[in-house]
C-alpha cells in the first residue's frame, strides 16, 4: 500500500503534465489575451451604444459577432471568397515581421528595426524587378533574383545594429531606431533621383511606384486566384508558411539555434561554453533583417500593389504591427502564422462593422489594440501558471 501511494505521489496526474509544457502555457497565456481583448472589446462596444442616441444597444452584440465573424461576414460566397483570399495575401508579410521579431527575441535582442528593414526590402526588390526587361529574361527569373536582392539588402541592413552590439554593446534599440529613418530618407532619396523612370507616371500615381506587373513580374499565383476569385491572392502565404517551419526547425533542432538560445538566455555563459557570441549576435538579426526585407519583397512583387516612395516622414505599420504579433505568439515561429492570420481576420471583421451596423471600422482597430496590449502580459500568464504549479508542489512535495 505505501509502495502504491509513493508511485501515486511520483506520477502527477494529466493536467499537470500537460501544464508543464511550454509550448501549452504560451497557447494558453495567447488564448487568455485574446479572450480579454474581446471582452473589453465588446464592453467598449456596449458602451459606445449606450452613451450614443444613434446606436443600438442591438449593434453591440451584432457587432461583435460581425467583427469575429472576419471575413466570413462579408456578406454572399463571392464577398466571402474575395476577402478571405486577400486575408491570406496581407496575413504574409505580417507573419515575416513577426518571425523577424521572434527570432530576435530568441537570441535576447529586441528587433524595432523591422520597419526599415522592411523598407529596404522594398526597395532593393522593386528596383531590380523592373530594371530588368522581361523580353530579355524570363519573368519568373526576374522575380526570383528581385526577392532573393530584397531579402539580402534586408540582411545586410539588420547585421547593422546586429554588428553595434556585438563590438561596442550598444544597445540595439537605439540603432535599430536610428536605422529605420536611414533607411526611410535613403528610399525616398533613391528614387528621387531617379526622375520618373520607377516612378507609376502612366496612371497619374506620382506618389506611387509602378507595381511589377508594368514589367511583367508578379508572384505566382496558381490557379489561387480562381479558387479566390476577385482577389490579389498568391502563393506567397505557403511561401511564409515554408520559412516559418524552417525557422522552427533552425531554433529547435539544430545546433546553430541552440547556440543562438544559449546567447539570448546568457551570452557570457555562451562565451564561457565556447559559442561565438558576437558572431551569433549579428547573424540573429541578420536573419531577422532579412524575414522583414522578405515580407515587403513578397508584398510588392505581388504585381497589384503599390509602393508609396516617399517614406522619408513615416514608416511602415507593417514592421512595427511584427511586434505585437511576436508577442501573441510567445515567440514561437509555427505561432507567428497563427497570430498573424488571427490579427487580419479581426481586421477584415471590423471592415465589415460600418456596412452593417452603426459603428465605423475603426472600432476592430481599438479591439486589435486591446489584444495586442494584453500580449504584453502574456509572459505573465506563463509565469502565474508556473508558480501556480510550484505553489502547488511546495504545498504537497510529494506530487
Amino acid at each position: 500500500m505505501k509502495n502504491k501511494t509513493s508511485v501515486e505521489r511520483t506520477s502527477p496526474c494529466l493536467a499537470v503534465r500537460i501544464l508543464r509544457s511550454e509550448a501549452v502555457r504560451s497557447i494558453l497565456s495567447s488564448v487568455l489575451c485574446i479572450i480579454g481583448g474581446i471582452l473589453v472589446g465588446a464592453i467598449i462596444l456596449i458602451l459606445l451604444a449606450a452613451f450614443s442616441e444613434d446606436i443600438p444597444i442591438s449593434d453591440a452584440f451584432s457587432g461583435l459577432l460581425i467583427i469575429l465573424g472576419g471575413p466570413f461576414a462579408s456578406g454572399n460566397t463571392a464577398d466571402i471568397l474575395f476577402n478571405l483570399g486577400d486575408m491570406l495575401l496581407e496575413a504574409a508579410p505580417l507573419m515575416m515581421t513577426g518571425l523577424s521579431v521572434a527570432i530576435a527575441f530568441k537570441t535576447g535582442l529586441f528587433n524595432i528595426g523591422a520597419p526599415g528593414q522592411y523598407l529596404m526590402g522594398a526597395m532593393t526588390s522593386l528596383l531590380v524587378a523592373l530594371s530588368i526587361p522581361t523580353t530579355e529574361q524570363n519573368a519568373f527569373f526576374v522575380w526570383l533574383l528581385a526577392l532573393v536582392a530584397g531579402v539580402l539588402s534586408g540582411m545586410l541592413w539588420g547585421a547593422i545594429p546586429g554588428l553595434f552590439k556585438a563590438v561596442f554593446n550598444v544597445n540595439e534599440v537605439i540603432v535599430c531606431i536610428m536605422t529605420n529613418w536611414i533607411a526611410a530618407n535613403v528610399v525616398s532619396w533613391i528614387f528621387s533621383i531617379t526622375g520618373d523612370r520607377y516612378i507609376n507616371i502612366a496612371e497619374t500615381k506620382t506618389k506611387f511606384i509602378r507595381t511589377t506587373a508594368s514589367n511583367g513580374v508578379a508572384t505566382p499565383k496558381l490557379g489561387l486566384d480562381k479558387l479566390f476569385p476577385g482577389s490579389n491572392i498568391d502563393i506567397s502565404i505557403f511561401i511564409v508558411i515554408a520559412i516559418a517551419i524552417v525557422m522552427y526547425l533552425m531554433i529547435n533542432k539544430t545546433t546553430f539555434g541552440y547556440e543562438l538560445k544559449a546567447c539570448g538566455y546568457n551570452k557570457n555563459a555562451a562565451k564561457y561554453a565556447g559559442m561565438n557570441e558576437k558572431r551569433n549576435i549579428i547573424l540573429s538579426m541578420a536573419i531577422a533583417g532579412g524575414l522583414a526585407a522578405g515580407g515587403a519583397a513578397l508584398w510588392y512583387l505581388n504585381g497589384k500593389n503599390d509602393f508609396l516612395w516617399n517614406t522619408y516622414s513615416s514608416l511602415p505599420s507593417e514592421g512595427f504591427n511584427g511586434i505585437p504579433t511576436a508577442l501573441l505568439a510567445g515567440n514561437n515561429p509555427i505561432g507567428v502564422i497563427f497570430s498573424a492570420t488571427f490579427l487580419r481576420y479581426i481586421d477584415k471583421g471590423g471592415f465589415n462593422l460600418a456596412g452593417y451596423t452603426a459603428f465605423n471600422e475603426y472600432v476592430s482597430d481599438l479591439i486589435v489594440a486591446v489584444i495586442v496590449y494584453f500580449a504584453g502580459f502574456s509572459k505573465l500568464f506563463r509565469d502565474l501558471l508556473v508558480m501556480k504549479k510550484k505553489r502547488k508542489n511546495k504545498i504537497d512535495p510529494g506530487k
